[in-house]
């Protein structure tokens, strides 16, 4: 299935929502499959992102989807790469 990275940035209702219920992180992953995509590997980061999450999904628009529904609640900004294993990578540079 291919990976995408979501890197989020909380806005302050984000910050404020989170402060109050910290597993509303796990509670939005749930959301997330409900959507059709996984997150696999997630982390909260320093600097000018809040989170990383390694997403996986079917393609490019479920991953949309989850990337404008996400965005449209007003609690964070996203930042939506596609992910291409270093292997597959290299594979495309023969």
């Amino acid at each position: 299935m291919p990976t995408f990275i979501l890197l989020s940035t909380l806005s302050p209702h984000g910050v404020g929502t989170l402060k109050a219920n910290p597993e509303r992180v796990k509670e939005v992953n749930g959301e997330i499959e409900q959507m059709g995509a996984k997150v696999v590997e997630q982390w909260a980061v320093l600097g000018p992102y809040d989170f990383v999450n390694v997403v996986e999904a079917p393609d490019e628009n479920v991953i949309a989807r989850v990337s404008v529904e996400l965005a449209s609640r007003g609690t964070a900004h996203f930042q939506t790469l596609t992910a291409i294993p270093i292997d597959e990578f290299l594979g495309l540079l023969k």
